[in-house]
């Protein structure tokens, strides 16, 4: 099959979805501006090559549209898939293909033309994605506590400071509180104390009605944007004195003044408040006002780090993988033995947002139906290393909760939960014994 010519080739590079064209042996012999674009592969990368080396997506060995149109001699419309682009990012697209014929009805090829669907991925998950109450599960006692509590603290109006290490989960509890409240049909806005200078800080929580001769301009403040809903003020320990003091102000008489005015504004939002230092510590050294620690934590949760609570490792891996088997459009069914050990005996100094991020990543390089070890990042591997050779797997006892977990996880097999530990049944047998699970 010949390239196009001059004009078609002028035509398909001023459509905006991707087109590429291939021969009968699926080599790539046009593609068009768009889908250099999209895919990141220019049309010297391209032309010439396999289809499904440039595309490298979920479908090419088992379910390629333009496979399935050249066999069938038929049209296919709207599959939905990710591609993997030349940097190697996933990228969600839809696309059609059809089969293209010579004038004596002998078939030379197929045409495939795709959209780049990220935009719409983005706000879908923006809308279904969102964890809520019912996602907030767990195995571990002083989490389950704290889930008792949450609905009787969302409905009241008091200012809830939540602590905990980075990667706990603040921001989501945050905002399930806020959903849970009666204040939920309003915004919720998040601020980071420590994302910008003072300056602009200030303008950013409270506004500014004119150029303030700083530079800064007329805007719209947090306060008022979350007006009738609730601010949430991520990492409040680095919000600086002075502007500690004017928050203070505001907690005390529910008022403010945007910068460069001094007309008062209401300030009618429910206070959550986060931080992972220690903020009685802080006031005794006087970097964080004591008149505002007994303001904004009214409600104190403390939110564990994972490393405490291991037991909840195998149901939060299974949340994850609904989730992002749900947007990758992947089918992985769960993690083998020999991974899921590494990942119960890692310490997680990011907490749950960095196992939220290993299992993403492990799920897009999966290409079996169980996430392996060789899917893990390597410093995880590197950790299995040293475990093995200090023998701590065979040195730890697990909780109670960590073993009812990982027998609900394997179906009662006792075989493969004494593996994930490294010990024998016999072993396995000792510690469920201790904790009343013989029965």
């Amino acid at each position: 099959m010949t390239d196009p010519n001059p004009h078609l080739k002028t035509i398909l590079n001023s459509v905006a979805d991707g087109v590429f064209i291939v021969d009968c042996d699926m080599r790539i012999t046009s593609f068009n501006r768009a889908a250099q674009e999209i895919t990141g592969f220019s049309d010297h990368d391209a032309v010439g090559r396999y289809c499904h080396e440039i595309f490298r997506a979920n479908v090419c060995y088992d379910a390629c549209p333009v496979k399935e149109a050249l066999e069938g001699e038929c049209s296919v419309s709207n599959r939905d898939f990710n591609i993997l682009t030349k940097d190697n990012r996933l990228v969600p697209i839809s696309a059609s293909a059809s089969v293209l014929y010579d004038e004596q009805g002998n078939v030379i090829g197929a045409v495939e033309t795709f959209r780049d669907q990220s935009l719409i991925h983005a706000l879908k998950r923006e809308i279904t994605d969102r964890f809520t109450f019912k996602d907030m599960v767990s195995r571990n006692p002083a989490m389950r506590r704290m889930f008792d509590v949450l609905p009787g603290i969302a409905s009241s109006e008091a200012t809830v400071l939540l602590r905990g290490e980075s990667g706990t989960g603040k921001d989501v509890f945050a905002r399930v509180l806020h959903d849970m409240s009666r204040r939920n049909s309003a915004p919720f806005e998040s601020l980071n104390c420590g994302s910008l200078p003072e300056d602009l800080l200030e303008a950013e929580l409270f506004g500014v009605k004119v150029d303030d001769g700083r530079g800064v301009s007329p805007r719209v403040g947090r306060l008022d944007l979350a007006r009738g809903g609730t601010l949430f003020l991520d990492e409040i320990a680095k919000l600086p004195l002075a502007l500690q003091a004017k928050l203070q102000w505001v907690l005390e008489g529910r008022e403010y003044q945007p910068v460069g005015s001094r007309e008062p504004q209401t300030a009618d939002v429910r206070f959550v408040a986060s931080s992972r230092r220690d903020l009685e510590e802080l006031a005794e050294k006087g970097e964080f006002r004591r008149d505002l620690l007994h303001r904004i934590n009214v409600v104190t949760l403390e939110l564990p780090p994972l490393r405490e609570r291991k037991e909840d490792i195998p149901l939060l891996i299974d949340i994850f993988l609904e989730r992002f088997n749900r947007t990758y459009g992947k089918k992985i069914r769960g993690v083998n033995t020999e991974a899921l050990q590494l990942l119960m005996h890692y310490h997680y100094p990011g907490n749950v947002r960095e196992l939220l991020n290993i299992v993403e990543q492990a799920l897009m390089l999966c290409r079996d139906r169980e996430i392996g070890i060789q899917h893990l990042p390597a410093n995880l591997v590197a950790n299995r290393t040293v475990l093995n050779a200090t023998g701590k797997f065979k040195e730890r006892r697990p909780s109670r909760e960590e073993l009812e977990a990982l027998l609900e996880q394997f179906n009662g097999n006792r075989t493969r939960v004494a593996e994930v530990f490294g010990v024998d049944r016999t072993t396995l047998w000792r510690w469920m014994k201790r904790h009343g699970l013989t029965d």
